[in-house]
């Protein structure tokens, strides 16, 4: 296989975020909603990008819920100051080797940007498609990236670490790499979807990709 596009996920793949996230999340609507709210409850409106989340959790407050979660979002994310160890080298040698990356992501564009720039990755993602607070939109995204860069799906592969991840590569007809390497990764549940491929650190992921390219 001559591996000519790469469509990253962020959360999970590219960083380990989601403490990040929920962190954010709890600060911003805990006050507004008057309660606790647990991680369970918060990762169960996943699939939506965070302006979604919060219009399912405090629909009431919705703008200023936003507007709270980015600026927590920005001011934790100490909690998360690095992209995951090795991945910058292997976006650096893609990028050198012609690859074409693209970015295909739940998150929304505000988030996205905010942690890309955090990791020192934006320059290396010049086509992001980013999540709607309508619903889940891998789907469409992917395809969107495949046309704009004119990207043939069999010498394309998406790098994500969700079970949702691996449905929507099936629909669209991209070959996955499933990434478990993440703290919050089920290794267990990627396996069960039978991905083209799992890999359990970003070391494996590199060693199997290099003579792929």
């Amino acid at each position: 296989m001559h591996i000519k596009t790469i469509i990253f996920d962020l959360d999970g793949t590219i960083a380990d975020t989601l403490p990040l996230c929920i962190a954010a999340f709890k600060k911003s609507i805990e006050p507004l909603l008057g309660a606790e709210i647990s991680a369970d409850q918060i990762i169960a409106t996943f699939g939506p990008s965070e302006e979604g989340t919060i219009r399912q959790l405090i629909p009431t407050h919705e703008k200023e819920g936003v507007e709270a979660y980015l600026s927590f979002y920005q001011k934790l994310h100490e909690m998360c100051g690095s992209a995951f160890p090795g991945i910058t080298e292997l976006l650096e040698l893609l990028n050198a080797e012609g690859v074409q990356l693209a970015m295909v992501t739940g998150k929304g564009i505000r988030s996205t940007m905010i942690s890309l720039e955090q990791f020192g990755l934006s320059e290396y993602f010049e086509y992001l498609e980013t999540g709607s607070p309508e619903g889940p939109s891998k789907v469409k995204g992917i395809e969107r990236i495949l046309k704009r860069l004119n990207a043939d799906p069999k010498y394309t592969i998406y790098v994500g670490d969700a079970p949702s991840d691996i449905t929507a590569c099936r629909t669209v007809g991209v070959p996955i790499a499933a990434a478990a390497w993440a703290s919050t990764t089920n290794a267990k549940e990627l396996e069960a979807l039978h991905p083209d491929w799992l890999f359990p650190t970003v070391e494996s992921f590199r060693d199997w990709l290099i003579p792929q390219i």
